[in-house]
């Protein structure tokens, strides 16, 4: 490491063929299903996947008729698993479907049975959530995380476009930054380290997986100003990963949280979010405190902001609201806590009615891949993206 004042921070991504990540996108597709056809439906969605078998189980109440299991077909298909070869294949493995709708002693207390205005709805369950943003990139993400995801997405990209043909669905990558610090800020230096680990066929060679890496991923994907002749590559470091996806590895929804938010920077409270409808605050309180976050760094009043939010199961008002501008604030954390609650409603309902989070269609599936936050690609599905002005209180 250069000199005591730089440091080193890591962070890692799957692509949508890693079998944690399979199981997220299933379960967003059946909440997609259900939103689509009814607005108010109730979701809980948990989606676990090993050899030739994808399951889910869980609570949904809702009005939607939906088969769950072309559901499932569907989304396994789209990301390519079409044969065992590559680890699943998505019109035969077995597809079990153990769903049972929500306790009504949950439903009384959260929505009323559908009785409650929306200022009145009831978070969906009690815990805290976290928002984060950072001056470092144009997206207000942490580089690492934006790197690294940014090389799962151009893997998929280059596999599916035909540019890699020798490429299957199932893979990692992980970024290691050289850092410093500006006060309480980070300013990244340069790429110290990347690791990519990808799933491929078992005819092609080490040297070819190397070298199409590096030229059709790396090179793409990494800006060359943060690429020098130290920077350091293992590239299939294991030598040989033919077997993947869920016949090299079991998968279940909700594990790759801190990838689905800011890979390892700010805080982390926990809760997953795919499978969830707006009424779990795991999800859309997660999603608000990230748009408070970011619209505080973006008015210039921080360079780098964390907020947390808490709830108790039934109860709309949180129960906590923090502010912490690691010391980059140009006025006080207090005056800019007063900011955020004087322009963010964090009841459940009006979150859910400010982010038009009840839309399903052709939505959540979007986010359960790549990353939640710092998304530019599809405004209407990160809503949470968006800078508001904060007012004053």
């Amino acid at each position: 490491m250069s000199g005591d004042t730089t440091f080193l921070f890591t962070s890692e991504s799957v692509n949508e063929g890693h079998p944690d990540k399979l199981c997220d996108q299933v379960s967003d597709a059946v909440l997609d299903a259900c939103l689509e056809q009814d607005p108010e439906s109730k979701v809980a969605c948990e989606t676990a996947t090993k050899t030739n078998m994808v399951m889910v189980f869980g609570e949904i109440t809702t009005r939607a008729k939906v088969d769950y299991e072309a559901v499932v077909r569907k989304t396994c298909r789209d990301i390519g698993f079409i044969s065992d070869d590559v680890g699943l294949d998505a019109d035969k493995c077995k597809v079990l479907v153990h769903l049972e709708e929500q306790s009504p002693d949950i439903g009384q207390g959260v929505h009323g049975m559908g009785t409650k205005t929306l200022e009145e709805i009831g978070a969906g369950d009690q815990g805290h959530m976290f928002g984060y943003a950072t001056d470092e990139t144009p997206e207000l993400m942490p580089l690492t995380h934006v790197l690294a995801t940014q090389l799962g997405y151009k893997l998929t990209e280059v596999r599916k476009n035909g540019v890699c043909p020798w490429l299957r669905p199932d893979g990692k990558t992980q970024v290691t930054v050289e850092y410093k610090k500006d006060g309480g800020a980070v300013v990244p230096l340069r790429v110290h380290t990347i690791l990519i680990s990808t799933q491929h066929s078992p005819d092609v060679s080490n040297d070819k997986i190397k070298e199409d890496l590096m030229e059709h991923v790396i090179k793409p994907v990494v800006p060359a100003k943060y690429l020098d002749d130290k920077t350091i590559f293992h590239l299939n470091p294991s030598g040989r990963f033919v077997i993947g996806g869920p016949h090299g590895d079991a998968g279940l929804t909700g594990r790759k949280i801190i990838i689905d938010t800011y890979g390892g920077w700010g805080a982390h409270g926990g809760g997953a979010f795919s499978g969830k409808d707006p009424t779990k605050v795991d999800r859309s309180g997660a999603y608000i405190a990230r748009q408070a976050a970011k619209s505080v760094v973006a008015a210039g009043l921080a360079r780098r902001c964390l907020v947390q939010v808490s709830y108790a199961i039934g109860v709309p008002e949180p129960l906590s609201v923090f502010v912490d501008t690691y010391g980059t604030g140009t006025i006080s954390d207090s005056e800019i806590l007063a900011k955020v609650k004087a322009t963010f409603d964090f009841r459940p309902g009006m979150m859910g009615k400010a982010l038009d989070l009840k839309r399903g269609g052709d939505r959540y599936i979007h986010t359960a891949a790549y990353g939640h936050f710092g998304r530019n690609d599809k405004p209407e599905v990160f809503t949470w993206e968006k800078v508001l002005p904060l007012k004053d209180a």
